[in-house]
């Protein structure tokens, strides 16, 4: 399908788009190059490898100058397609023994509810799928121009409402998953591929009837939002899906349109974006509503400059009232208006909770989302050694934790023992800084990142600790975030505070917005070293816990006084006062 033009001039479409639409729906020289005695692919190949789920990579860390007859050492990552994060305990384990098999020893809990098993070696990719479909596990559409993993609430309490919204969103998820055969041809000899449900994807000829031969101009992200939930950062998705709930009954959804994180520090006319209401749907609608928009991004989404492909932009050049005729048009009938619902709230999920059928589910806080053993907590090990004894239903969170479900109340007990036996903390003892706090991958795998971030985050959170636990601001809870480039994968730019990667070891700070997902933050002091983000901030904090108003939260109070307030307060508060009547005296100066 070829893009249309407000002019109808020819349009221009970028090296990526030509690749897409001369690759046989995805196949390209695929089958060769994977059969190559090299240990990586042509840039073209890499762009198709994106559609089957995987990136290939290099080792920053590994690399060894030019000179000295070195260079890059490849590998890739998979990434695993889970909607709504559901996997059984058979599922999590053959993601466990494939992380020891063929990556890293490690595995990665996105933000989308995914896995990633990063450093795989291209002559073990096929085995490593053809293990997880046998699993009822797919890769295809993980990653790619295509609608990626759809989100929603895992917490996995028993009733109607979530038991639809979870339905609603493997419906989704199935419905919009790339239809051609090359990801069963090339790793799977044309068995069946499966997306996380009972029933495997019908088998089709090759057509894509959602997404034509080009596929989307860039990614798609779709989530499903509870009435006052928004662990999903429902704003920021490309579409996001609020659940409507009236005197107890399940109404439907509020829809937005237009969000997304994504941005480019050089280009101004990029921009992270929250999402604009475009009406309510009937659960009975909800497909159609979400395949039209989903075509509309198709039709008229940036196909030359991949820098402006996200829907964001179409949206925000178009404004949601032409969006919303346009999608009206392809229905054939009109969006109702928004609901009142209630206000949001980010939950986490994390500790014991009942799930309301006589089990109980288990939140575990993984730092980063990085499942991976050290001397003093063996996170993988006893993740194992409670799924193999257990056998739990597993729940990945979009805030890149981990929920154990189905846990009988006699097994409770057991399962602290056996966790507190592999130094695995319960989250309630450890900071709400920490528990709030995200990084994406960055260095040295990601090929985007001009900084640290899963690595730095944990050193700078604390940081944030001791200066928090000093001013009696331990338990306020403030969300952080950092990234190792402007894209945007850890969601930093709802955050009360984002530490966002400039340049080498260089950050760019941003404050103002909500726990709650809200709210966009605003730059605040750019090029700051990361050895000095604490030292930034500690006069923020101490501004906070000197002004603010009963009840306020962090980001709020950045919000309301503004940023060249904060700035002169930092800046009058040179000397660093270290107790309580030296922090009022200096606030009392600086008011004064």
């Amino acid at each position: 399908m070829s893009q249309k033009t407000a002019n109808d001039a020819p349009p221009k479409f970028s090296k990526v788009e030509t690749i897409k639409e001369q690759s046989n729906f995805l196949r390209g020289n695929l089958r060769e190059e994977l059969a190559a005695p090299t240990d990586n692919v042509s840039e073209e190949s890499k762009q198709l490898l994106k559609f089957h789920g995987l990136y290939e990579q290099d080792d920053r860390d590994q690399r060894t100058p030019r000179a000295q007859g070195g260079g890059k050492i490849y590998s890739f990552m998979l990434r695993t397609r889970l909607p709504g994060g559901v996997l059984t305990a058979e599922q999590y384990l053959v993601h466990d023994e494939l992380a020891d098999r063929f990556a890293n020893g490690t595995l990665r809990i996105t933000t989308r509810e995914c896995f990633q098993l990063h450093g795989i070696i291209k002559g073990d990719l096929k085995e490593t799928i053809a293990t997880l479909n046998q699993a009822l596990i797919t890769s295809l559409g993980a990653c790619g121009d295509v609608v990626r993993n759809v989100v929603c609430c895992p917490a996995p309490i028993h009733d109607h409402v979530r038991d639809q919204v979870l339905a609603v969103t493997r419906q989704l998820s199935q419905h919009l998953l790339p239809r051609t055969r090359a990801y069963h041809e090339l790793w799977i000899d044309n068995e069946k591929v499966y997306d996380g449900a009972a029933e495997p994807v019908a088998e089709q000829a090759d057509e894509e009837p959602i997404y034509g031969k080009r596929y989307l101009p860039r990614k798609f992200k779709i989530g499903l939002a509870l009435p006052g939930d928004n662990c999903v950062d429902v704003y920021t998705q490309d579409v996001g899906l609020i659940a409507v709930v009236e005197d107890g009954s399940f109404e439907g959804f509020n829809v937005l349109v237009g969000g997304g994180m994504g941005m480019n520090h050089t280009k101004a006319d990029t921009f992270p974006r929250l999402g604009d209401p475009l009406g309510f749907v009937r659960p009975e609608h909800v497909i159609d509503v979400v395949e039209k928009i989903v075509t509309v991004q198709r039709d008229y989404g940036n196909r030359s400059d991949r820098k402006h492909a996200r829907l964001k932009y179409l949206v925000d050049a178009w404004g949601v009232e032409r969006f919303r005729s346009e999608v009206e048009a392809r229905l054939g009938y009109s969006l109702a208006a928004w609901r009142p619902i209630p206000s949001l709230e980010n939950e986490l999920h994390l500790g014991w909770q009942p799930q309301g059928d006589g089990n109980w589910f288990l939140g575990i806080s993984v730092e980063n989302g990085r499942i991976a053993d050290t001397d003093s907590r063996r996170l993988k090990q006893g993740l194992r050694a409670v799924v193999q004894r257990f056998q739990p239903g597993i729940r990945l969170t979009p805030n890149q934790d981990i929920l154990l479900t189905d846990i009988k109340p006699a097994d409770r007990s057991a399962v602290d023992e056996l966790l507190q036996a592999h130094g695995i903390a319960p989250a309630e003892s450890l900071s709400t800084i920490q528990i709030y706090s995200m990084a994406c991958v960055a260095l040295p795998t990601c090929g985007l990142a001009l900084a640290e971030a899963e690595r730095a985050l944990p050193a700078v959170i604390d940081g944030l600790e001791a200066e928090a636990a000093a001013l009696g601001l331990d338990r306020e809870l403030i969300s952080v975030r950092m990234t190792g480039c402007p894209n945007g994968c850890a969601r930093p730019y709802v955050a009360d505070l984002a530490f966002v990667g400039r340049s080498a070891d260089q950050y760019m700070i941003f404050v103002g917005g909500s726990s709650r997902g809200t709210r966009l933050n605003t730059p605040y002091k750019d090029l700051v070293p990361r050895d000095q983000l604490v030292a930034e901030v500690r006069p923020l904090l101490h501004y906070f816990q000197t002004a603010r108003q009963p009840g306020e939260r962090f980001g709020d109070f950045c919000q309301r006084v503004g940023v060249d307030d904060l700035r002169a307060y930092a800046a009058h508060f040179h000397d660093q006062p270290t107790n309580q009547e030296e922090i009022g005296y200096a606030y009392r100066n600086f008011a004064a």
